[in-house]
């Protein structure tokens, strides 16, 4: 099988294409396994759709399934477009919902990529642990959202405490001088922090956007201390970056 390594601001992902849906959990596991495989975060295969562009299966390292991955869908666009699988404006079906998505700037081997994500919901505004106020937003899959001075104060087994009291992914961010935020995230499915998570700064941005603590279109930086740009339409959250493929090969399976 011919399949692609994409990087996404710090989030890796393999990718590729198939006729139709299965069951791919041992499979992501094997391909994702940093030691013995591709190494990735994650695996995205891109399946046909009578009504969209395309339909994808993603799936974490660890082989579960994942309703949505903001980063993710900037790759996976890419990777469409590239192989003639999509037009350069796309919609596609995730399990969060369908995602909308341009690819500009683009070249083969990396370009900046629009990603329109689904409506935030907000599940909670109240949760108090450890002295902190946290907010739970589903940006597409569940994120806890705390608001604090400093990012370099992110204990990662308070999160992994909180990750399983709300089966959610969790996140600090604080605010820059120049009113754009910085953004550090533990993702469930990796269970560590990751480099980036699209819906994690989706969610920060969403809560101090609604807590009018930034203006809307900032500028978000997360661990990888990459560039993406968020915004709020009035219904859904943009979210805009580079995407870069890495290289293609050949796994036998």
């Amino acid at each position: 099988m011919r399949i692609a390594k994409y990087s996404a601001n710090g989030n890796d992902f393999v990718i590729f294409h198939d006729d139709s849906k299965k069951e791919r959990n041992e499979l992501a596991k094997e391909l994702c396994h940093r030691q013995d495989g591709i190494g990735a975060d994650g695996l995205i295969v891109v399946v046909p759709h009578e009504q969209y562009d395309f339909e994808w299966e993603f799936y974490n390292s660890d082989g579960s399934h994942a309703d949505m991955c903001g980063n993710g869908s900037r790759a996976c666009a890419h990777y469409a477009y590239n192989n003639d699988l999509a037009p350069q404006k796309m919609s596609f079906l995730t399990g969060a919902g369908v995602i909308n998505a341009e690819v500009s700037d683009n070249s083969e081997k990396s370009g900046m990529v629009l990603s329109e994500l689904t409506p935030p919901e907000i599940i909670d505004q109240a949760i108090e642990y450890n002295g902190k106020l946290w907010w739970l937003i589903n940006t597409g899959v569940p994120h806890l959202v705390c608001l604090q001075d400093d990012v370099e104060e992110f204990d990662i087994e308070e999160a992994r405490e909180l990750r399983y009291i709300y089966n959610a992914n969790v996140n600090i961010c604080s605010i820059t001088e120049d009113g754009n935020l910085n953004v550090r995230t533990y993702e469930r499915g990796v269970e560590d922090e990751t480099l980036a998570c699209g819906t994690g700064m989706s969610a920060c941005f969403y809560r101090a956007f609604l807590e009018e603590k930034v203006q809307n279109n900032i500028e978000v930086y997360p661990t990888s201390k990459d560039t993406l740009y968020l915004g709020f339409n009035g219904k859904t959250i943009t979210f805009k970056g580079k995407v870069k493929k890495t290289f293609e090969t050949n796994w036998e399976i």
